[in-house]
C-alpha cells in the first residue's frame, strides 16, 4: 500500500509564503497537489511527472512552484504571495500506473 506523507501547511498572512512537501514510500509516476474547500470540487493545483513535465492551474501561475525530488519520492509545492482565496485543504496526490493515491490533506489558511 502506498503511503503519502504530507507537511507543511498552516497559517499565514496574505503576501506571504509557505511550502508544502509530500513523501511516497515508493516511485510513483507523477504527483501533484489538489486542493478543496467546504461545499466545492476538489481541484487542481500543481502537478509534475517523473520526467518533469509540469501543468498548474491559471490561478496558481507566476505564484507558486511545484518541484520533485525522485531520489526521495518527494515533491515540493512553494507557494509565494499566497492570497486568502488560497484557503483550502490541500491535498497530496500521486499516481503509478492505474491506480491513484491521497494523502490525508494538509490545512493552508491565508489571512487577509
Amino acid at each position: 500500500q502506498v503511503q503519502l506523507a504530507e507537511s507543511g501547511g498552516g497559517l499565514v498572512q496574505a503576501g506571504g509564503s509557505l511550502r508544502l512537501s509530500c513523501a511516497a514510500s515508493e516511485i510513483m509516476f507523477s504527483m501533484g497537489w489538489y486542493r478543496q474547500v467546504p461545499g466545492k470540487q476538489r481541484e487542481l493545483v500543481a502537478r509534475i511527472t517523473s520526467s518533469g513535465y509540469i501543468n498548474y492551474a491559471d490561478s496558481v501561475k507566476g505564484r507558486f512552484t511545484i518541484s520533485r525530488d525522485n531520489a526521495k519520492n518527494t515533491v515540493y509545492l512553494q507557494m509565494n504571495s499566497l492570497k486568502p482565496e488560497d484557503t483550502a485543504v490541500y491535498y497530496c496526490n500521486a499516481l503509478k500506473g492505474l491506480d491513484m493515491y491521497w494523502g490525508q490533506g494538509t490545512q493552508v489558511t491565508v489571512s487577509s
